[in-house]
């Protein structure tokens, strides 16, 4: 269905997700008024200015309209796929079988070396297009398995052209830092050295880098590794992530939050001191279910601690070829709910307002004046069933800059 410029909403149920003192910001017979793919104005219908009375009507039926959402942590882009090991490591081949076999990080390495921006896109298109399909309208993709310069531009440059080829709002981050490759093993300094900080500073030349990322932990990198590549993105103006204390604790959420970082991300092992840290600095935390399943990990993030100290908590699919083979932004909040005892409240807001927080975007995540017309029509009545439903895709229609 193709819009017109100017329209309206009518009808509809709104969980605006601002902050209203409304749980959901919820607004019911709620209307919605776009124009030129910007929200000219959101809530009760009864109230609507009448300088937008005259603009097209469009009746939702009562349908629960959100803001678009948003994956605010991927590895979309990447070559082969890990099915095999999964196989094996189920019939009973332990790590060490399976690495010998060429599985792990080390196989998805290879496979994105010898694929091209062209096979990169190929291969993550379908992956896109199921977010799309769940109504995501903003996605966050990350590099990290070239772990050589030109590989880890090729799969930036993948990424930016997704953005270009389907209508979502594609947001990169650059993961040099996110393995030593074969060449340099036990050589981790001088990996971070001659590889990864020439290669962050090709790709901000280049245009292609929105914020960078890092893997602090005891099978990758140390905080102070990490910290000189944080140190080489803010001298080019760069905001910082962080992959932090998913399977130990090494200090990288404190890390994070005196960098100012947009995001901790996993955060297991993250202590009290370590929510206070983050509440400090402004930092998300950004909660992952979906390797903790895919990992049968059992140290749970401390949901308690970031609520106790007001860390705004977002949620996302980790989509990677090995601990989070999952492409669904729907099933991720059900499990932020049934396996971290997130409310369905704190779910929504993970893949929206604070989503959004976590990629450093101000103009949506809400629906409020002023923000893109990004928006998602569901067939349910209360925003808890989309954290409810398990497998079931109610979406409507998705709305993208006001295009539907």
């Amino acid at each position: 269905m193709t819009y017109p410029d100017a329209y309206i909403l009518t009808n509809a149920t709104l969980a605006t997700m601002a902050p209203t003192g409304q749980p959901y910001g919820l607004v019911e017979r709620g209307a919605v008024a776009v124009q030129g793919g910007v929200i000219a104005w959101a809530g009760a219908q009864a109230a609507l200015p009448q300088n937008l009375a005259g603009l097209l009507e469009l009746d939702q039926s009562g349908r629960l309209v959100t803001p678009g959402l948003i994956d605010c942590h991927t590895h979309l882009v990447f070559g082969g796929d890990r099915a095999q090991e999964f196989e094996m490591r189920l019939n009973g081949a332990s790590y060490e079988e399976v690495a010998r076999a060429g599985g792990g990080i080390v196989s998805t390495v290879t496979a994105t070396r010898l694929a091209s921006v062209d096979d990169l896109v190929n291969q993550a298109l379908p992956r896109l297009d199921a977010m799309i399909a769940e109504g995501v309208t903003v996605v966050e993709i990350k590099s990290g398995y070239g772990l050589n310069a030109e590989v880890e531009l090729n799969m930036l440059r993948a990424a930016r052209r997704l953005g270009d080829m389907r209508p979502v709002r594609v947001v990169t981050s650059y993961l040099g830092a996110h393995a030593t490759p074969p060449e340099y093993k036990g050589r981790d300094d001088a990996y971070i050295d001659e590889v990864c900080i020439p290669a962050l500073r090709l790709a901000a030349a280049e245009g292609l880098v929105d914020a960078v990322d890092g893997f602090c932990e005891g099978i990758a990198f140390s905080p102070d590794q990490i910290e000189r590549v944080f140190n080489a993105a803010r001298a080019l103006g760069l905001p910082v992530k962080l992959h932090a204390e998913q399977l130990s604790w090494l200090g990288g959420a404190q890390l994070a939050a005196r960098h100012g970082a947009l995001s901790a991300d996993h955060v297991e092992y993250a202590t009290e001191d370590d929510c206070r840290a983050m509440a400090g600095s402004g930092t998300v935390a950004v909660i992952l279910p979906g390797a903790f399943y895919a990992l049968r990990e059992t140290q749970a993030p401390p949901i308690a601690g970031l609520r106790k100290h007001g860390v705004p908590m977002a949620l996302a699919t980790d989509c990677n070829p090995g601990s989070s083979p999952l492409a669904s932004i729907l099933l991720t909040m059900n499990m932020g709910c049934t396996l971290f005892r997130m409310t369905p409240q704190e779910a929504l807001a993970g893949v929206t307002i604070n989503a959004a927080r976590a990629l450093g975007l101000a103009d949506t995540g809400q629906i409020a004046a002023g923000k893109r017309a990004d928006l998602a029509v569901w067939d349910v009545r209360r925003p808890g069933e989309l954290s409810y439903r398990i497998g079931f895709n109610a979406l409507h229609q998705r709305i993208f800059g006001g295009e539907a």
